[in-house]
């Protein structure tokens, strides 16, 4: 999908915004994201007024369809089926892409694994790899964490890392990004993936090797915005074109200089 530049001179979109409020929903990747943009933004424009609320990807996008947001957010590529439902309902969603995100993989502090490749990877989560002691590890059952299906975390973990295979069949889904860093933290055996703007101190990331263990990457901002990090995916805002004026002024807000040293503060690479 193209992407649309919204010039300087659309200025309308701030009264809406003040008339109106925005709606802003979808991706929890992408959430706390919005969320610190969002709240600068009204800093600098009282009379603004943006809700923000997560969610998944997909959940985003079918509030765009039903006319319940007015940006969706997402972590993963708009689905053609979602297009075509937007096009049904005479929709035509504009695409940009607000910042990137390294997607670490996770496991507890005390795990003595210190990196991965993508097969071995691809092996755990697909449950074909189901012992730490097989990656040179302890002898310790692998407890393995994912995000549900609405997820464009979920999904893009799954071609990125799985090759588009399925996940094993008995993967504990979780409902959101902080259920995996608290799931993690408290399970020896555990292995789960984030952003990168979620890690702390209470899990550990591993580094990633995808060229068969000749490189190991650990994932942070400097290896994402210099492309030796492998899992490193775009973030979207999807709107409703009739309504471009309505969002262009927060849009372009998210490239100003506040807008990407906040996006580079919290953990996200800017566009």
């Amino acid at each position: 999908m193209k992407k649309r530049i919204y010039p300087l001179a659309i200025v309308l979109c701030l009264s809406a915004i003040e008339c109106f409020g925005q709606r802003i929903k979808g991706s929890d990747t992408v959430l706390p994201l919005t969320q610190s943009l969002s709240e600068a933004y009204m800093n600098a424009h009282p009379e603004a007024s943006i809700t923000v609320t997560g969610g998944g990807s997909g959940v985003g996008i079918s509030a765009l369809l039903e006319g319940t947001t007015d940006i969706a957010m997402a972590s993963r590529r708009i689905k053609f089926s979602e297009k075509m439902k937007l096009k049904k309902a005479k929709q035509e969603a504009d695409e940009v892409v607000v910042a990137y995100d390294a997607l670490a993989v996770i496991v507890h502090p005390d795990n003595p694994v210190q990196q991965l490749t993508r097969e071995q990877l691809e092996g755990i989560f697909r449950g074909k790899i189901t012992n730490w002691k097989e990656v040179g590890g302890e002898d310790r059952k692998i407890v393995v964490y994912s995000r549900e299906t609405s997820s464009g975390t979920y999904e893009f973990f799954k071609e990125s890392v799985l090759g588009n295979k399925n996940y094993m069949s008995s993967i504990l889904s979780m409902p959101a990004t902080g259920a995996i860093i608290q799931s993690v933290r408290q399970t020896k055996g555990a292995i789960g993936y984030v952003g990168l703007a979620y890690l702390n101190s209470y899990v550990k990331a591993l580094k990633v090797s995808y060229d068969g263990g000749k490189n190991y990457v650990y994932p942070s901002i400097e290896n994402g915005i210099n492309k030796t990090y492998p899992i490193v995916r775009p973030l979207y805002y999807y709107f409703d074109h009739s309504k471009a004026d309505v969002v262009a002024d927060f849009i372009r807000y998210i490239s100003s200089e506040t807008g990407r040293k906040i996006t580079l503060d919290l953990g996200f690479i800017p566009d």
